[in-house]
């Protein structure tokens, strides 16, 4: 057995570096509470190459004083705690003393500070937590961290980073989150020389909503205020109809600090319930203020995970407050549209052929034409068998002439006029050829017999109610309707199934994408629509973007975490390109980037997905009979995400259900 020592200074500052500093991200979130609990009001982020060569965070807080600044290199060196009684009511985002020891332990670090009111500033520079002198220096008033060459003495952690683009938009994530929780700063955030993000520090949460999570989020979202058992409830939730297609755009806030809670999150959900589409997720940006006492924080390093002391409180407090918001703004969002003006008052600017009429006024002229009129023509479509992916074609469909035809006929070559028998039929209205050179316009014209070619009876296409009846024949099952706009039920034998047509028809286009070796055929949008997203979805997306267009996606990188696509696959509708794109980011991070099969097979899901029909749908019997056919022949059993397409009762269950058996 190996001998027991005790580790170097050196190791054991590298070890406990590690669970304070992950990446570029930890070192700006460390700095920037820390600039946030000297009170500043202005800070700038600046970050080269994501963060891993060159990191400035500059503000114009209280500055450190000259002879204080090698201390706060230490370990356990902070300015926030005395004593263990103030454990309890933790009022600041930093302060374990740790995260300027562990920072300057991996790095090469300088810092330049200057007290409000001090003539000089001062300046230090550490090395692998090795300080230098404190040495005078003129800077502005507040304070300037710059860390260089992150993890160089580290290559085992060194070798774990992402791309560069992954950890500059982990830095943005962890700047939005602080501009978020501290709208009356201005955070400034550069990326290789570009200001990507900025906001105003006006003290209102809507304009730092609006500049750090987008303009469209933030049209759609509505504010909240209340309390409960001493818990205050504050901020912004989406509209029902606003809703996402991921829980990305879900950021909680307590008493100021950005966190990631479960409960807080079912709380949320809860309150939607019954008024948000099922697959979709509220977003938020809630603010919780409660005592300092009831709330432990001092749970987890990175200081975003919490415990409180009365969790049903916390829950109850977020319930009820959205809920509440929800019911009273149901009423104001959906005003009642105006009540259109009737056609006979609709102002006709073309008193012609395109004037307007509703089907009331068509029928009466219709009914009340001349006798003699002809018929409108009736264009004879022969049936089409449905398959999923079309509707089914209508076999008769009338097409009234709308507008009298006018004839021009050529006049006839000078003859010599035949005697005329006594038993020439009579000229009609219907058979009056006009004089030579008249404009004469005959209305109407006698529409002419359409004769249809005769098929052979081996040929003949056979009627819906014939290919209905041959089919029920046939088939060992019987199609006996639909309920809820979902289920569909189907008899066989002595078993009733009732199938779920969403996943049904989601598991045949999966198994058609994934056996289709052609690519898949994609719709070039009009206009391209830019989509902005979380920093971990755009990251996703931005990874991905080769595999992205093999699927019919052509996507490329906007800037300013938004995703500009310009082309999508054919199957899914252009209406939901943000909500694609948001299950689309979510499936990837899951899966992650090792496994190109699984990210593969994580899009055909989306894709699937949003091509299947839904359920409240009103869908043709010919659709869903196609789909019992699927099913009852065993083709298909479970849906991609693994759920049960369909579920049997037997006639001993329902009988029993009845107190027959």
């Amino acid at each position: 057995m190996p001998h027991i020592q005790q580790l170097s200074p050196h190791v054991a500052d590298l070890i406990a570096a590690g669970e304070v500093v992950e990446r570029p991200a930890s070192v700006v979130k460390e700095l920037l509470e820390n600039a946030i609990d000297a009170g500043a009001t202005a800070v700038t982020v600046e970050i080269q190459n994501g963060g891993m060569s060159y990191i400035r965070v500059s503000d114009n807080g209280c500055g450190i004083a000259a002879e204080e600044l090698p201390t706060a290199f230490l370990r356990h060196a902070t300015s926030k705690l005395r004593t263990a009684a103030d454990l309890g009511a933790i009022g600041t985002l930093g302060f374990r003393g740790e995260a300027l020891a562990a920072i300057s332990a991996v790095s090469r670090m300088s810092v330049f500070t200057r007290q409000k009111g001090a003539d000089v500033g001062a300046a230090l520079t550490l090395e692998g937590g090795v300080a230098g002198a404190c040495q005078e220096a003129g800077c502005p008033e507040g304070t300037t961290m710059v860390v260089r060459d992150l993890f160089y003495n580290t290559p085992a952690r060194l070798k774990f980073m992402k791309r560069d683009s992954a950890e500059a938009s982990a830095v943005a994530g962890v700047v939005e989150h602080l501009s978020l929780s501290n709208p009356h700063i201005s955070f400034q955030l550069l990326k290789d020389g570009q200001s990507v993000l900025h906001t105003p520090g006006d003290s209102k949460l809507s304009s730092a909503i609006y500049a750090a999570m987008g303009r469209e989020f933030a049209l759609g979202l509505v504010p909240i205020d209340g309390s409960g058992d001493g818990i205050h409830v504050q901020g912004y939730v989406t509209k029902p109809l606003c809703s996402r297609g991921n829980r990305g755009m879900q950021t909680f806030f307590v008493n100021g600090r950005y966190i990631k809670s479960q409960l807080l999150t079912a709380a949320l959900e809860e309150a939607y319930r019954n008024q948000i589409m099922k697959g979709k997720f509220p977003g938020c940006v809630l603010h919780l203020q409660l005592p300092a006492e009831q709330v432990d924080v001092n749970v987890h390093p990175a200081k975003t995970v919490v415990k409180f002391v009365n969790e049903r409180q916390v829950f109850s407090a977020v319930y009820h407050v959205v809920q509440d918001t929800l019911d009273g703004k149901e009423g104001a969002a959906q005003e009642a549209p105006p009540n259109p003006k009737p056609a006979a008052q609709t102002a006709t600017p073309r008193q012609d052929f395109y004037q307007t009429m509703d089907a009331k006024t068509f029928r009466e002229s219709y009914d009340q034409r001349p006798k003699g009129t002809a018929q409108p023509f009736v264009t004879r479509v022969p049936p089409v068998s449905s398959e999923l992916g079309g509707r089914v074609a209508v076999s008769d469909v009338a097409k009234p002439m709308a507008r009298p035809v006018v004839v021009a006929v050529p006049p006839p070559p000078p003859q010599e006029k035949a005697p005329v028998s006594e038993k020439a039929a009579p000229v009609t209205a219907e058979s009056r050829i006009p004089a030579e050179g008249s404009q004469e316009t005959v209305s109407p014209v006698k529409a002419p017999t359409v004769t249809e070619p005769h098929l052979p009876e081996e040929q003949a296409p056979l009627t819906a109610e014939q290919t209905t009846l041959t089919a029920e024949q046939e088939a060992p099952w019987r199609f006996a309707g639909e309920v809820l706009r979902t289920y569909i039920i189907a008899e066989d034998g002595e078993n009733v199934w009732l199938i779920d047509k969403h996943a049904a028809h989601e598991r045949i286009n999966f198994d058609r994408l994934k056996a289709n070796t052609e690519p898949i055929m994609g719709q070039q949008l009009l206009s391209p629509e830019a989509v902005k997203l979380p920093a971990e979805d755009y990251e996703a997306l931005l990874a991905h973007l080769p595999l992205l267009e093999q699927f019919g996606f052509e996507a490329e990188d906007f800037g300013g975490e938004t995703i500009l696509i310009r082309s999508i696959p054919s199957d899914i509708d252009a209406g939901q390109i943000r909500e694609t794109m948001e299950m689309l980011s979510e499936q990837l991070r899951t899966t992650g980037t090792a496994d190109p099969d699984s990210a593969r097979d994580a899009m055909l899901h989306t894709m699937a997905c949003k091509a299947a029909i839904k359920g409240g749908w009103v869908s043709d019997p010919k659709e869903l009979q196609v789909l019992v056919e699927k099913v009852q022949s065993g083709e298909i059993r479970y849906c991609p995400h693994g759920r049960p397409v369909a579920v049997k009762l037997t006639k001993y269950e329902i009988e029993k259900m009845f107190r027959r058996a």
